[in-house]
């Protein structure tokens, strides 16, 4: 018997650009790999895997296929069945500049009806953080499995609310009245009622950290069908990469798309603050920073913009390196050459470009919250991996740090560092996903296509 499941994946299809730091491809990778297996799982069913395809309507089942021997380098025995969509504004941020969680939220159930109405699977998985479509999908009788990267709303941003922290979620217009951020607080709190209810209706909730696990127990109250897996990572070619680096000049990379939430600002600042320090020393070398990324639209292009002019305006632009777009190969060869690797997100769920930073032999310097601080970068038996910080001056002293080491410290760090990373494998990923919905994979009922 074929088992379909229905991938709802706004950014995870086989359609996705070819962005190389963008990776949550990998997940859809991973189950077109399952689609293929189907011997790997002990319970005699094979799997269809459909796949909803809101981009291109003109994609056809055999194009996908294609598209995933070129992008994952997964061969399909059978290719994926398309399910087109046509309401897909009603998911898109700029369809609502105001009260956005709660409208995409709703809008993301009118999108699951209509992809739900032309095919309804018994295994309906949401990696697009889609909960409040999971109460409709029940309704249909679906089986509902989630992959969930981080959760809507937390705690942590109801705090950022109560203490007046302006944010690229909340507007400095809000964090400086106390009228509207008691009013974004009830909003918040009705909001986090509404998305744990909606997020216990499903049957298995797998999440991808130990940082977004706490939050999920906390609002969906379904602890016993939480299941911490870590994202694959697919680091075979970083693994590879020699650990020893040119110290004559040394390199500082930046590896992240250019969203407000990276803080790519905070970075240039602190090492703009090192080298201010290096100035005091003639003699020795400058380190050089690369911002390696890529850019949704033009809030992203002129977001960019501003951090060359800034770069500028710090009289630092001589040291500071632009790469928007690059291939993998390159982005691997920037990685070869770089002895550590900048993260300042805050509250990032789980960290996959820190994880790369390792496993090239890259010192991690990462934001102290979240996946890099309770998954990541982590003693590996005893030995440090890399180094947290939270501000301008606490970066710009991991910065010096790493600057002024020895050859042979540096390469102990990084010798933990690619130990560590060696956790967070796809194989590692593949049977953790195998063991958690194992309970799913014994479902006998039909699908049911619309004529």
């Amino acid at each position: 018997m074929l088992m379909n499941w229905f991938v709802l994946s706004h950014h995870g299809s086989v359609d996705q650009s070819s962005d190389p730091v963008d990776r949550s491809g990998q997940i859809c990778k991973t189950l077109l790999t399952l689609d293929q297996r189907p011997k790997v799982i002990p319970f005699g069913n094979p799997i269809s895997l459909s796949l909803i395809q809101p981009l291109d309507h003109t994609a056809k089942h055999r194009s996908l296929a294609g598209r995933a021997l070129d992008r994952f380098g997964v061969r399909l025995l059978r290719p994926p069945q398309v399910v087109h969509l046509y309401r897909r504004k009603w998911v898109e941020e700029h369809t609502y500049p105001r009260f956005t969680m709660i409208g995409q939220s709703l809008g993301s159930v009118y999108l699951s009806w209509e992809a739900l109405c032309k095919f309804t699977p018994q295994v309906y998985f949401d990696t697009s953080g889609y909960a409040f479509t999971y109460p409709l999908a029940r309704i249909f009788g679906c089986k509902v499995i989630c992959y969930t990267h981080y959760p809507t709303i937390s705690s942590d941003m109801v705090s950022r609310v109560l203490q007046f922290n302006s944010m690229y979620n909340n507007d400095a217009l809000i964090a400086n009245s106390v009228l509207l951020s008691q009013c974004k607080v009830v909003y918040y709190t009705l909001f986090s009622w509404l998305y744990g209810l909606v997020g216990s209706c499903a049957h298995l909730a797998m999440v991808n950290s130990s940082w977004t696990k706490s939050h999920i127990e906390k609002l969906w109250r379904i602890s016993q069908h939480t299941k911490r897996v870590y994202p694959p990572c697919d680091t075979s070619s970083l693994q590879m990469l020699p650990l020893e680096r040119s110290v004559e000049n040394p390199v500082f990379i930046s590896v992240a798309q250019f969203r407000p939430e990276k803080a790519h600002t905070l970075q240039l600042e602190a090492f703009a603050l090192v080298i201010e320090r290096l100035k005091q020393d003639s003699s020795s070398p400058r380190p050089k920073l690369q911002f390696v990324g890529s850019c949704r639209n033009k809030q992203d292009e002129a977001r960019l913009q501003k951090l060359k002019d800034r770069s500028r305006e710090l009289n630092i632009d001589n040291y500071v390196e632009f790469h928007r777009d690059v291939m993998y190969k390159d982005l691997v060869r920037l990685l070869g050459g770089a002895v550590a690797g900048l993260h300042s997100m805050i509250d990032e769920h789980f960290g996959i470009v820190v994880v790369e930073y390792m496993a090239a032999g890259v010192i991690p310097i990462a934001n102290n919250s979240a996946g890099p601080k309770m998954d990541i970068v982590v003693e590996e038996d005893g030995r440090r991996t890399g180094f947290l910080a939270s501000d301008k001056e606490e970066y710009a002293e991991a910065i010096s740090k790493v600057f002024k080491m020895s050859e042979p410290e540096r390469l102990a760090i990084a010798t933990a560092a690619r130990e560590r990373a060696s956790r967070f494998s796809e194989g590692k990923f593949f049977d953790e996903f195998k063991a958690a919905v194992r309970s799913i994979l014994t479902l006998k009922t039909s699908p049911k296509t619309s004529s």
